[in-house]
């Protein structure tokens, strides 16, 4: 691409503005719509997403400004939008090209048969990966300037639901951000964190001031690049999906009552579950975590191993190995 050429024909502040109003669109604050009016910023993204020849998954693409971007790089992309009114707007900016697909509804409310339907139509229209992923034709990229209100809630689902996404570039709140990259020991660490990097890693982020968009939001913005890993035991054994449910549940019980030791914490959570708590003093002792550590110290690989000996030790019944995000 030429210095002269942008990446998005869209990222500035009268482009956006002349097309919302062409449309006569309004913003709407419950949507936590922010339109990104900076094409460098755009450039950015591209840049540490790196899906050149991917099949990409978008959330909330808004008025198509970062879509149009993706679109020169990505072998197809599949946006999901909530607002209807944005639809013929997205029509306008991405849908004359052949190798865009939008769904409209809810991010957290899409299936999974739904992005594979709209994947399974690019490949009949030649949208095929330079690499097929593990699902041949889905995603494996996600890569979007994400609603704050929801933007952890779909990274964590997606991620988890989407086994084909290797990776995850998205705009979120710098506290958000922060959150997802957190180390043990440090006040953004959390269940969040724990839960998500169970399954991937921080690999790359930026920050984005709120003078890049329009309306300026009251927040600091990242962009952060998260990269699927595939967690192991010291032994270099890879744990299922019920050890890792698991690990994810001793995350949050650990968490629920921060400033409690872990045992007590683990406890007061587990125990209106059904929890056997003679059980999990047991798994506590044989994963080799002293009960009076706090959540906090406790490292991603130590949950793992606690997750698995909350599995041996039969420590809460199975329908409780599934927590939310």
């Amino acid at each position: 691409m030429s210095s002269a050429e942008p990446y998005s024909s869209l990222a500035s502040y009268g482009a956006t503005r002349d097309l919302l109003g062409a449309f006569g669109i309004e913003l709407k604050k419950t949507l936590g719509q922010n339109f990104l009016v900076n094409d460098d910023v755009i450039g950015r993204i591209l840049e540490l997403a790196a899906i050149d020849g991917q099949l990409v998954l978008e959330v909330g693409p808004g008025i198509g400004t970062l879509t149009v971007a993706l679109l020169k790089r990505a072998c197809g992309v599949i946006s999901i939008e909530r607002d209807p009114a944005l639809e013929p707007v997205l029509a306008q900016t991405a849908g004359t090209n052949p190798h865009f697909r939008l769904l409209m509804g809810d991010a957290v409310k899409v299936t999974s048969s739904e992005v594979a339907r709209a994947a399974a139509s690019l490949a009949q229209a030649g949208a095929a990966p330079v690499q097929a992923s593990r699902d041949h034709a889905m995603p494996t990229a996600l890569v979007a300037n994400l609603p704050y209100a929801v933007a952890a809630t779909v990274v964590l689902d997606y991620l988890q639901r989407f086994s084909s996404l290797a990776t995850a570039t998205v705009m979120v709140q710098k506290e958000v951000a922060d959150r997802m990259a957190a180390s043990p020991g440090t006040k953004d660490y959390g269940a969040y964190t724990v839960q998500l990097q169970l399954i991937a890693r921080p690999a790359g982020r930026f920050e984005v001031a709120p003078g890049n968009f329009i309306p300026a939001p009251h927040v600091d913005s990242a962009v952060i690049r998260l990269e699927r890993t595939v967690p192991r035991f010291p032994d270099g054994s890879v744990p299922d999906d019920t050890v890792l449910a698991a690990a994810a549940l001793a995350a949050k019980a650990a968490f629920a009552q921060r400033r409690k030791t872990i045992r007590n914490s683990m406890r007061g959570y587990l125990a209106p579950k059904g929890a056997d708590l003679e059980a999990l003093d047991t798994a506590l002792e044989q994963a080799g975590i002293a009960p009076t550590l706090r959540g906090e110290r406790l490292s991603v690989s130590d949950y793992l191993l606690l997750g698995k000996e909350l599995v041996n030790n039969n420590v809460t019944p199975l329908g409780y190995l599934l927590p939310s995000a």
